[in-house]
């Protein structure tokens, strides 16, 4: 096996793994001796580090893995990271829940369908991302409307508003 089959087979061995792989079961599996397996693997870890890659090669003991470049971690992370739902009252989810599946929606028809003043909370949750305003309502006064944005869909683990459950009131409420 020439050098550049070796580099090859231990980048894609490590990059399948995710794990630390011994250098003696690398060599085992590639037909060659450790000392060769070393080799490949530290030209293959400065070429990563020379060409600034996003992973590098490192030495754990007597293993090797692939690892994303340090200066990346932030970069990573903010990519990577799961989405939860942030925490919310039970006025929030409330507020969320009509404008979600009624949408577009006044804070009029909020109220009066929680029966209770929802100002502060629609607002929460305008200042959260979770709603935007979406135009105004031909009548008298020209109410705001709102709707759910993509971080409402983020924030819930939905790719779209299809996605939300079936109610008992579906085709049965309605917010006029």
């Amino acid at each position: 096996m020439d050098d550049y089959s070796i580099e090859a087979a231990i980048e894609g061995v490590l990059f399948a793994s995710g794990e630390p792989v011994t250098v003696a079961r690398l060599a085992a599996a590639l037909g060659t001796d450790a000392r060769e397996v070393e080799e490949a693997a530290e030209a293959l870890a400065g070429r990563y580090r020379f060409e600034r890659r996003g992973v590098r090669l490192v030495r754990l003991d007597k293993s090797l893995q692939m690892t994303t470049a340090p200066e990346l971690a932030d970069l990573i992370r903010k990519t990577l990271e799961e989405r939860k739902p942030p925490p919310m009252s039970r006025a929030a989810l409330e507020v969320l829940s009509l404008a979600a599946y009624y949408q577009p929606v006044t804070r009029a028809q909020i109220e009066r369908a929680r029966g209770v003043e929802s100002g502060a909370t629609l607002a929460g949750l305008v200042d959260k991302g979770l709603l935007a305003e979406a135009g105004r309502l031909d009548v008298p006064g020209r109410p705001i409307q709102y709707k759910t944005t993509p971080s409402f869909l983020r924030a819930f683990g939905l790719t779209s508003l299809d996605e939300l459950p079936d109610t008992e009131l579906d085709g049965q409420m309605t917010l006029e």
